[in-house]
């Protein structure tokens, strides 16, 4: 039981006991303390599952291929991959030249990550003459990261080593210049630098300082190598900054259009035009524009033209530029899918595959001239597969299916998209998956129902090896595509946030009813599962609806809405009050504190919970999840098991070592595992 201390604050009228602020004081001995006993208090209450959670990784690991090498991508005479070694944490990034030419080591990640318990890099970019590589790294899961310059003819790093930058980084053609960007205070990319190699660090130049506390900063190259773009953005409003690669000594970033509340925008540069996609002027799932360079006008739409025709049913998604082909990348049903406009003949060729639930994604092209587009698929049942898709006769070339050892035959298991009616009469999709000879549709199979539901990202329904443990013991895995995220298209996403958000946690409600009414599980004998704002959908469904679910794990959750979103010194608050609400106003404040996990924490039975923080999250702060664990010991009125994790030297995403990540599924799993089948 933590220590409570008195700490009343009022906001509208209504007064705020939150006993276990003193959480906050991050480094402070006493929270140090307090988290080390949850820790050891959540290693003896899991001690009799060790062997279990040995057995479950030795089942993980014993399905992937420990030295593998990732498909190479051409760029230019070069051919660069990443390749994995047994035995080894991370991956080793390599080129050849020519595909048959000797291997050369640019980046090996396992030598970065010497001595230290973290380490991540974001950046990974090659100049444009491949004769420099830029890379940086963070050694303690803070996402803040450091700038390194490696010479690839000498394998010596050059000076530079720029601190305190974040995920993005683009080289001029010159490739002595470079841009970057620097957080401020709350962790924002907030300001665009330009460094000049062989200068010191202090002389570089802001090139663009973002003022408005609701933008994030990003950098980005165009296909053709042309365009430098800064992209600005908020999460409803973006805007967008230009400069030619060649001339970035000589010129200045121009305005490509000035921004609008509430309109989005990005742009691609394919040949002699610019290509703009938008949700301007009700185009809620966004269209297609462009305009031809010679009438481009800087700040205007003079000039700006459809490019293909709107459908409000189809969300386009982004695009792939080449120097005879558009690929268009777009979101139909729920589904994604890609279609090839050939610019020669105006002819537009949609792709098929071969399953009815499925994922398919862009994978790296670096040619523009290329008349290929390599793409990823893979689905619930289909390992992740990397294709060449002929632009010209639109034929699938297989390059590489990842190997799942151990025998593994996708036929003995079953997928389907199935909808469940929510109570205000939409459609939810669920996606399921599970083992043909394990399940019987008699309502006692085991389940695990994940969801996220916020941000328009939607959950796909991708492969993963380590879900055969579950499967594999008979439970079902399902997905609820719940409103918040973005699996229906946009107006989806917008039918979840701000103050429609309770549609996320009614929708994944009436998922788990809908899915028991139809005998794939029952309460007994279902566990819930969300991370991050996916935490805060298994707060909130917990305060709701526990009698519904038999265990639940929740991942770095967002979880104390209202003293988070009160506190603009927290990093990413103020961007995030076009997601969830500015509790200064009042509307907002009393429609967020009717949801806020922390705040509804009552007098009820919980199921069986465990909780996953982390230190160094710079996303959700580790005291989130700590208060709300302390909160609901004292509150609950079950003697089922409540376990806070807090991993001391990580961030949001978890262990950076792949093999240190699988142990942690491996913790999660046999919690999980142990809640319905014991730990033998």
């Amino acid at each position: 039981m933590a220590l409570k201390e008195e700490h009343i604050t009022e906001k509208h009228g209504v007064t705020l006991d939150d006993p276990y602020f003193w959480m906050r004081e991050r480094g402070a001995e006493k929270v140090l303390s307090y988290l080390r006993a949850e820790n050891d208090y959540t290693a003896s209450q899991l001690a009799h599952t060790t062997d279990l959670q040995k057995r479950i990784y030795d089942e993980m690991l014993s399905r992937i291929k420990q030295t593998d090498v990732e498909v190479p991508y051409p760029w230019d005479n070069y051919y660069y991959y990443s390749r994995t070694e047994e035995g080894k944490q991370y991956s080793i990034f390599c080129r050849k030249e020519g595909k048959d030419g000797p291997e050369q080591i640019l980046l090996d990640e396992n030598l970065l990550a010497e001595g230290h318990e973290f380490s991540e890099t974001a950046v990974q970019s090659i100049s444009p003459n491949h004769k420099l590589l830029a890379y940086s790294h963070d050694t303690v899961g803070s996402e803040e990261y450091t700038i390194f310059i490696k010479d690839l003819s000498t394998g010596e790093l050059l000076k530079e080593a720029i601190p305190n930058t974040y995920y993005s980084f683009e080289w001029a053609n010159d490739n002595q210049t470079f841009f970057y960007t620097i957080l401020d205070e709350a962790h924002r990319p907030f300001k665009v630098m330009r460094h000049k190699l062989g200068t010191d660090i202090s002389e570089d130049v802001m090139i663009f300082h973002e003022e408005d506390e609701r933008f994030n900063l990003g950098l980005d190259k165009t296909m053709d190598d042309k365009y430098i773009f800064i992209c600005s953005e908020s999460q409803i409003t973006s805007e967008a900054w230009f400069i030619n690669a060649d001339n970035v000594d000589t010129e200045k970033f121009q305005l490509f259009l000035p921004r609008t509340n509430g309109v989005e925008y990005s742009v691609y540069h394919q040949n002699d035009r610019f290509l703009i996609k938008t949700n301007a002027d009700g185009a809620t799932n966004f269209k297609l524009m462009e305009v031809l360079e010679s009438e481009f006008e800087p700040g205007t739409k003079n000039g700006w033209k459809e490019k293909y025709p709107y459908n409000p049913e189809v969300k386009l998604n982004y695009l792939s530029t080449f120097k005879d082909y558009l690929v268009i990348w777009e979101r139909v049903g729920g589904m994604t899918t890609m279609s090839v406009l050939t610019l020669a003949t105006g002819e537009l060729t949609k792709a098929s595959f071969p399953e009815e639930l499925y994922v398919v994604t862009t994978g790296t092209n670096a040619n523009y001239d290329q008349s290929f587009v390599q793409i990823e698929y893979q689905s619930l049942i289909t390992p992740e597969t990397t294709y060449n898709y002929n632009l010209k006769d639109h034929s699938l070339e297989l390059l590489k299916r990842k190997e799942v050892l151990g025998g593994f035959d996708g036929s003995e298991y079953f997928s389907q998209r199935i909808y469940a009616k929510s109570r205000d009469g939409k459609d939810i999709p669920i996606s399921i998956v599970y083992k043909k000879a394990l399940f019987k549709p008699d309502g006692e199979s085991l389940m695990l129902l994940y969801g996220y539901g916020a941000y328009g990202h939607t959950i796909e329904p991708y492969f993963n090896s380590n879900r055969l443990s579950l499967l594999d013991r008979g439970f079902v895995y399902a997905i609820a595509h719940i409103r918040g995220g973005g699996s229906m298209g946009r107006p989806w996403y917008e039918d979840g946030k701000l103050l429609k958000k309770r549609n996320t946690f009614n929708d994944f409600i009436d998922s788990a009813k809908f899915l028991h009414e139809n005998k794939f599980s029952n309460p007994s004998k279902t566990a819930i599962m969300g991370a991050s704002a996916g935490g805060l959908l298994m707060g909130a469904v917990l305060n709701m609806a526990p009698e519904l679910f038999a265990a639940a794990v929740a991942d770095v959750p967002f979880v104390d809405c209202i003293n988070t979103m009160s506190d603009t010194s927290i990093p990413l608050t103020v961007s995030e009050f076009e997601e969830w609400g500015n509790p200064e106003d009042k509307e907002y404040f009393e429609y967020m504190i009717s949801y806020s996990p922390y705040d509804n924490v009552g007098a009820r039975n919980y199921p069986p919970l465990l909780v996953v923080s982390a230190l160094n999250d710079q996303r959700v702060q580790y005291w989130e999840p700590s208060k709300w664990v302390a909160k609901l010991r004292a509150h609950k009125t079950d003697s089922n098991v409540l376990l806070l994790r807090t991993f001391m030297e990580e961030g949001h995403a978890g262990a950076s070592g792949r093999y240190d990540a699988l142990k942690e599924v491996a913790f999660t799993y046999a919690f999980i595992v142990d809640r319905f089948l014991g730990s033998k």
